[in-house]
């Protein structure tokens, strides 16, 4: 098979490494891509939010199956214009994607499906925003109802962080993102990830992580798109888990089949849990990043058979595989980062990494320059390991890190340090 897989992250660049494992996979070419990937693959320059331009990049190329990565070309219906094209393609449509692309619209679909959630307002006016702060009081969320690329969430523990936020978002800090919001209760518990595969009818559960939102160890500072993860995840137990397919994620999955947008692809549900209830925090339309890189080297070559069984209604058919194992990953980011950061520092020591079923360096915002791989991104390096236990990844993860030669960046030393 000929593979595309749109994104030029860390996320993609795990799903480019598992994909390669499967002796399907003839040849594989992402756009944009990263320094990387394009060691272990073809990267083309290509604009994915672009439906036209990827289907005749598509045809121009043979391909035969097409992942998209990020949430961006989802929600500009990249997936919908692939498939009318005739394209096999592993990612939800337009309309499904408004699960993530609009807070207010997920909301809407769990009250449909009467699934557990946060009580919530929706405004399109910041005074009637602020009015409804007031009355609730603090700790309370706010959210930007669009995409605001992970970071449109302010948890504001005082009521004037909280009306700061609503100035912010109507002000235009998040873009179109921000002309609505969501105001949701704040929930306490324990957050993690569950990631399940839909091809429209079945649902099959692909593995729990836990992500790591705040820049600070202990979890302190402010939010980032995710600094490490680990999966599994122990606060999800089976029981638990089996509580999330049953009162949220199938009653979800059928009242989007009810009205007429049935959802293909990965669903990964942001949750918190508390005294073992679960309560559902968001629905992302893809893979979460970091939590993909963890999921790739956990399950591997069967990644790619996974996503075709999704993509070709099949998956009543598929089984998961998991090794009794655990995988953690450990983002190093550029000083300053999620605030401003200089781009272009030169990173060493990559090279000299351990490349293996059990070690990967994911890269996430890098090029190459002059030979040198420099640094792009807020979030650079993603550096990912696994073992029979989690002290054991993280211990691999971190002598990694300690390997790489790049003062310009740093992480977090306590990734895992809940379930460790």
């Amino acid at each position: 098979m000929n593979i595309l897989i749109l994104g030029s992250g860390g996320r993609e660049h795990a799903l480019a490494w598992a994909v390669m494992q499967n002796p399907k996979c003839d040849k594989l070419i992402v756009a944009p891509g990263n320094a990387g990937i394009a060691a272990i693959a073809d990267c083309a320059s290509l604009d994915i939010e672009n439906g036209a331009a990827v289907i005749g990049f598509a045809e121009e190329n043979a391909i035969d199956f097409v992942i998209v990565g990020p949430e961006a070309p989802l929600a500009a219906g990249v997936a919908d214009d692939l498939r009318n094209a005739g394209f096999s393609v592993f990612g939800p449509s337009k309309e499904a994607a408004r699960l993530e692309a609009s807070k207010s619209f997920t909301k809407e679909i769990c009250d449909a499906a009467n699934a557990p959630t946060a009580g919530y307002g929706h405004f399109t006016d910041a005074e009637a925003a602020k009015a409804h702060i007031r009355e609730q009081g603090a700790p309370i969320v706010v959210k930007a109802d669009g995409l605001a690329a992970g970071k449109g969430v302010i948890v504001a523990m005082d009521e004037q962080t909280a009306l700061d936020a609503i100035d912010d978002m109507f002000g235009g800090e998040f873009g179109a993102a921000g002309a609505e919001v969501v105001i949701e209760e704040f929930m306490e518990g324990e957050e993690a990830s569950y990631f399940i595969l839909v091809d429209g009818e079945t649902c099959l559960p692909i593995g729990t992580a836990q992500d790591h939102k705040r820049v600070g160890e202990g979890d302190t500072g402010l939010n980032t798109g995710g600094m490490g993860a680990y999966s599994p995840a122990p606060v999800l137990s089976d029981e638990i888990a089996q509580k999330v397919m049953d009162e949220i994620i199938r009653p979800t999955m059928k009242a989007m089949a009810d009205r007429g947008t049935p959802y293909q692809g990965v669903l990964y549900a942001g949750l918190m849990i508390k005294d073992g209830q679960p309560r559902l925090v968001e629905y992302n339309v893809r893979f979460g990043d970091p939590e993909c890189q963890v999921l790739m080297l956990r399950l591997g070559a069967q990644a790619l058979d996974l996503m075709q069984a999704c993509a070709e209604g099949r998956l009543a058919d598929a089984t998961v595989n998991w090794a009794d194992d655990h995988a953690m990953t450990v983002v190093m980011a550029a000083q300053g980062y999620p605030g401003a950061y200089e781009k272009g520092s030169v990173i060493k020591g990559l090279d000299a990494l351990p490349e293996t079923a059990f070690e990967m360096c994911f890269h996430a915002g890098t090029a190459e320059k002059d030979g040198q791989i420099i640094a792009t991104g807020g979030r650079v390096l993603n550096i990912t390991a696994r073992g029979t236990t989690l002290r054991e990844a993280a211990d691999r993860a971190y002598a990694m890190v300690d390997r790489i030669d790049w003062p310009e960046g740093f992480c977090r030393r306590d990734i895992g340090w809940r379930a460790l």
